[in-house]
């Protein structure tokens, strides 16, 4: 443990050195791996005031760095501006490159790195490197992931292969390809030649997490060896500070601690302060707190902030404010950044205003096309559903909940009955039909498949001419007998022997039948006055005639009972 302190100290004070002395673009490099961008900015500032022969690469990773501070517009400047002074230049032309793939244009980045490895004739690990780096980062939804591998494959083929920062980069291309397998290889090549490398360990701890909740104990466990081999990695800090953000505040403050003593005081440190405010449930404070951040960052300014400030009125069911600030948010933010959460929050927000349905669907499948965990798309699919069935927009919350059917993995009963139950509430029976036909397919001894197919086939067949509810009613009475005491048996036996009643004695004319369905509902509800004056008024019914005063059709008449 004594050791591990020393350590540790000795990194700190090497890194605090580095920020007064540094001169070197290795030294840059190095607070890029730790992804202290305002750090990596300003060693590599000096680096290019030297004007030596390090400027290429020295700009080249500068403009790496304004990439992760997010200053989009001034890494393009300064790519664009030293590109005309150096056009020969290949990590210039594959920085060019980043940012046009960034910017969706695949085809002149694609130019722009074909020309970097032909100036370096292919042999350049650098020029590969960032390339690979462009194409196959896993959190970004542009780039050519195949294409990366390739090239990173290419790197490999170098003089004296053994750089894990290639492997690491293989590995996250062989993930955005969806390929677990080549990926989990790639990191593990990495710590081969670099067995202390935290980077390597904390990508295959993501790799892990990707794949949801179950792969806990896995990632969790590397999160932590990558702490252990180097406890000043903040990235794992701000990773699991994310992850214990909404179940475990305390926890999600601890690492927050970590990672700000680890990190640059910079405007994404300011972002963070915000954002534990907010999961501390102090939402006026966090509003408080990102607008002197925003004030801060002047043009700036993280967009994440107005993300801060947008869940933070949202609850405080200021709705107007989280709507503007929502889209303050969705205007200013890379859309690379917007995680399925946010659209869906926002869509569940306009819920809130009339004649949106349209936006509201809109907004959803965004936030279902994003995520990759299925459960948290039926999350996205049911809180929608919940609130439209809150503002007693039935169709709506029929439209969401079946919706949840296609994307939740283990569909239950109340699944299937809340999609159909809903398009009941709807009156669109046929849409009510199509789920508890399901319903009964999965479900074939459960009453409440039955008795929803019967109430609203007695309601579209409301002369009783075709019996479209014979069936349906004739099962629920059977399921109802087999047990009188399960919740509701006995109502809804009733309610099928009523509608039995009321069709033998206006559509069949069946005497014998109607007293049948009588005496059957009064086995359960002997003194029932209803069902006393159904059997007086069948007593006097003619044979093969209706009766003078007819009972009335009650089907559908407890389709309520849930």
């Amino acid at each position: 443990m004594k050791h591990l302190k020393t350590t540790i100290l000795i990194t700190i004070l090497s890194m605090f050195a580095l920020t007064i002395f540094a001169q070197k673009v290795e030294d840059g490099k190095k607070f890029l791996y730790y992804e202290r961008y305002k750090s990596a900015n300003e060693v590599l500032d000096q680096v290019i005031a030297k004007d030596d022969k390090d400027k290429e690469a020295a700009i080249y990773y500068k403009g790496q760095a304004l990439i992760g501070l997010e200053k989009m517009k001034e890494a393009k400047k300064l790519y664009l501006d030293n590109m005309a002074l150096m056009p020969n230049s290949p990590l210039i032309l594959a920085g060019v490159g980043h940012i046009e793939l960034m910017e969706g244009k695949k085809a002149e980045a694609r130019q722009r790195f074909e020309t970097a490895i032909s100036l370096s004739k292919g042999k350049d690990l650098e020029v590969l490197n960032a390339i690979g780096l462009a194409n196959g980062n896993y959190d970004s939804k542009n780039g050519d992931a195949a294409y990366a591998v390739d090239v990173l494959k290419q790197a490999m083929e170098t003089r004296r292969f053994k750089d894990p920062e290639t492997m690491i980069n293989l590995g996250n291309a062989y993930r955005k390809l969806g390929n677990g397998g080549e990926a989990l290889r790639a990191y593990e090549q990495a710590l081969e030649y670099d067995n202390d490398n935290a980077r390597a360990l904390y990508r295959i701890g993501r790799m892990y997490q990707s794949q949801g909740r179950g792969q806990e104990n896995l990632y969790l466990r590397y999160y932590n060896d990558a702490t252990a081999k180097d406890a000043t990695f903040a990235p794992v800090y701000a990773t699991l500070f994310n992850y214990y953000f909404e179940t475990d505040v305390p926890r999600s403050a601890g690492y927050l601690e970590k990672l700000l003593q680890n990190s640059d005081d910079d405007p994404q440190a300011c972002n963070y302060r915000a954002s534990i405010k907010y999961a501390q449930g102090l939402f006026q404070e966090a509003i408080a707190k990102a607008d002197e951040c925003i004030t801060a960052g002047g043009n700036s300014a993280l967009a994440g902030l107005y993300k801060v400030k947008a869940f933070s009125y949202k609850r405080l069911n200021d709705t107007a404010a989280a709507k503007r600030n929502f889209n303050e948010y969705f205007t200013r933010q890379n859309p690379e950044k917007i995680e399925g959460g946010d659209y869906a929050a926002y869509a569940g927000l306009l819920v809130n205003y009339p004649n949106n349905e349209a936006t509201v669907m809109e907004y959803t499948n965004k936030a279902i096309s994003l995520d990759t965990l299925p459960a948290n798309k039926a999350s996205y699919i049911a809180t929608i559903g919940a609130a439209y069935e809150a503002q007693k927009n039935s169709k709506m919350a029929g439209i969401y909940y079946g919706k949840l059917l296609d994307v939740k993995r283990n569909v239950s009963n109340v699944d299937i009955f809340n999609a159909g139950y809903q398009f009941y509430n709807a009156a669109l029976y046929d849409s009510s039909n199509k789920y508890f036909a399901k319903y009964v397919e999965k479900y074939p001894e459960d009453i409440m498949g039955y008795y929803m197919l019967a109430n609203a086939n007695s309601i579209i067949d409301s002369t009783q001419a075709l019996g479209l509810a014979v069936p349906y009613y004739e099962k629920t009475i059977e399921i109802a007998l087999k047990d009188t005491t399960a919740p509701q048996a006995i109502n809804r036996a009733v309610t099928s022997y009523k509608y039995f009643v009321g069709y033998h004695a206006n559509t069949t004319h069946d005497k014998a039948k109607a007293m049948a369905a009588v005496e059957g509902a009064l086995a359960l509800m002997p003194n029932d006055p209803t069902l006393l004056s159904y059997k007086q008024a069948i007593s006097s019914m003619p044979e093969n005639k209706p009766a003078a005063n007819p009972p009335a059709n009650n089907g559908g008449a407890a389709a309520g009972n849930k």
